[in-house]
């Protein structure tokens, strides 16, 4: 008796027995450092009834795997071998995720990764503009100031561009920023953060958080913390990767937010996506507040207008450094 009550209670906890809509998601680069903690994670939402791995190799394992969980969803896995392994991952997608390159390595940056993961993300986008034209691309690979525009000239090219549908995943900045000042607050709380996703683009907006009192070398510290946290995992796993595990719990949660807006939520993120806020500066992408519903972007919201001088300066800063990113991205579609 005693353990058939916990047993009830466990799996009222753990997961929701009401029937999810049907959503497929597809991961690519599902067998990599990030794509088999984010497939476990996926396989884990009870909102996914649909699970499609693909990667060059070793995908059917981690498909295995993840597929023992004791959630509805169905899960498949195909390598780079199997004949048309990576349109039947992709068939019937609502969501696309892209975690799929090489990682950064000390003393790296992410711009550093751009000649191999630049023609990685061209050739996985290419596929999803053939195979699943209007599923949401949620891309993680990095540089994603960059990748983000290579997603977008391929769907240009291709005839099927959405701005609407493509997404770079900057979430697990806004978990860092989040998680470095819950001690000081006594509690966790969203922070946003804007801009782009590597470096001094990273844009933390600390003054949008109330009750939280910072000093000005406290901000320039948190600051700094956040927009070089990646760095910190790099050199703490001492060569043996970046952050995989924070950025497939980031990328996780950005994934169930399209989901929930696809149920009829109204959900507001925060993403990497095309948008008109700095027109006037030639600057096409930028991270920022975004409503979100079925279709994927329904509006994308300005930045708040109480933001500190401080945090307006490193928005002048980062423009710049964005805009020589983009530029990087669509010359090399053009050039390839």
């Amino acid at each position: 008796m005693f353990a058939t009550r916990c047993a009830a209670k466990i799996a009222a906890r753990s997961f929701s027995t009401a029937a999810p809509l049907q959503s497929k998601v597809a991961v690519l680069g599902a067998a990599g450092g990030i794509g088999q903690p984010l497939s476990l994670l996926l396989k884990a939402n009870p909102r996914v009834t649909d699970l499609g791995l693909y990667d060059i190799h070793n995908t059917p394992g981690v498909a295995a795997d993840v597929g023992h969980i004791n959630t509805r969803s169905i899960v498949t896995g195909y390598t780079a071998k199997d004949a048309d392994g990576l349109k039947r991952t992709l068939q019937g997608a609502e969501l696309v995720v892209i975690p799929a390159g090489v990682p950064r390595k000390p003393g790296m940056t992410r711009d550093d990764l751009f000649n191999t993961n630049a023609s990685i993300v061209r050739d996985l986008a290419q596929a999803c503009a053939e195979t699943c034209p209007e599923a949401k691309l949620l891309i993680i690979s990095n540089p994603v100031n960059s990748t983000v525009p290579i997603a977008t000239e391929v769907f240009k090219k291709a005839g099927v561009y959405d701005p609407k549908r493509i997404f770079g995943v900057t979430s697990l900045d806004l978990v860092r920023a989040s998680r470095f000042i819950a001690d000081k607050l006594g509690r966790v709380v969203d922070v946003p953060v804007v801009g782009g996703h590597a470096g001094i683009t990273i844009i933390p907006l600390f003054s949008q958080v109330e009750g939280l009192a910072l000093t000005n070398d406290e901000r320039a510290a948190l600051t700094h913390r956040v927009q070089f946290g990646g760095d910190e995992v790099v050199k703490a796993k001492d060569g043996a990767g970046s952050a995989t595990l924070s950025m497939a719990f980031a990328g996780a949660r950005f994934a169930d937010s399209l989901l929930r807006a696809s149920a009829g939520e109204d959900v507001l993120e925060w993403a990497f996506v095309r948008t008109d806020l700095f027109k006037n500066e030639g600057l096409e992408f930028f991270s920022t507040y975004i409503k979100i519903d079925k279709n994927g972007v329904k509006e994308i919201l300005p930045l708040p207008a109480s933001i500190s001088e401080y945090e307006k300066e490193l928005v002048k800063n980062a423009i710049p450094e964005l805009k020589k990113s983009e530029a990087k991205g669509t010359a090399f579609v053009a050039g390839n």
